[in-house]
């Protein structure tokens, strides 16, 4: 599949809804493709999740997430194989980027909080290439993105994703959420996507419910939860606009400190 071939694509759906949905189909499509040509019968599954899966996906703001699953960990020279066959410039992502992760399934069954992948590839022409084996200080997403997958993730090839991802336990996974809460604070991400997120941690240790950034902020909006600020970010995600920084760390004090006492709560 071409670049090209996928801009057409786009460019002939009339339903401005669909966000490329015919492209992101096909480029789904291949990757498993590639996959299999590579891993065989040790590939057990492949699934879609981020806001694809949670049904907030729009083509200039998203990331496809896709997480494969095979029998067994697989050698160095298979991971840097399938890196060059998935990553942008070999096989054109029609979104902001690919967010790969590849996990053994012996790994997945121990339902760990630690991030336990073989293998974890950004790429696209919207974010900056990175590929890891090990994993490095931003250890809180994975466990979160497992969570999402075990819970909404998009079978593209074996059984429903919640038979490989099993769920994690609610005390560690708050902990987690926190953690991502206060990343964000720490290392000053202080923009729309850090409210956003927040929203959606707020939201998972008042309802235990996963759900999509834009319906996270709805859900923080019915509830009063820093209106103000919820409903700027909302607005700024689409103009690529500037919050307060000073309002941002504000809020991110609050969400943290309410998921910790959630956590405590559970753990008693």
């Amino acid at each position: 599949m071409t670049g090209s071939h996928t801009g057409a694509i786009c460019h002939q759906l009339s339903d401005p809804s669909s966000r490329c949905r015919v492209g992101v189909d096909e480029y789904h499509r291949e990757l498993v493709a590639r996959l299999r040509g590579l891993l065989g019968d040790e590939l057990i599954g492949v699934y879609a999740g981020g806001s694809f899966a949670l049904g907030d996906f729009d083509s200039h703001l998203s990331d496809l997430d896709v997480a494969a699953v095979g029998a067994a960990q697989v050698d160095q020279t298979t991971k840097q194989a399938i890196v060059e066959a998935l990553r942008h410039e070999s096989l054109p992502c029609p979104a902001r980027g690919l967010e790969f992760v590849l996990y053994a399934e012996p790994v997945l069954r121990t339902a760990t909080t630690e991030p336990g992948f073989e293998l974890n590839l950004n790429s696209g022409t919207r974010m900056s290439f990175r590929v890891d084996y090990e994993p490095g200080e931003e250890r809180h997403w994975f466990a979160i993105d497992r969570a999402i997958l075990a819970a909404h993730g998009k079978p593209l090839l074996g059984p429903r994703a919640g038979e490989l991802f099993p769920p994690i336990s609610r005390c560690p996974l708050l902990d987690v959420v926190a953690a991502a809460v206060e990343w964000h604070r720490e290392n000053q991400v202080v923009g729309s996507d850090a409210v956003l997120n927040a929203c959606r941690a707020l939201r998972f240790a008042a309802e235990g419910v996963w759900s999509s950034k834009t319906a996270s902020a709805t859900w923080a909006l019915e509830r009063h939860e820093e209106s103000r600020l919820v409903a700027r970010a909302l607005a700024a995600r689409q103009r690529q606009e500037p919050l307060s920084s000073l309002d941002v760390r504000r809020f991110l004090e609050d969400v943290e400190l309410r998921v910790r006492e959630a956590a405590a709560r559970s753990a008693a």
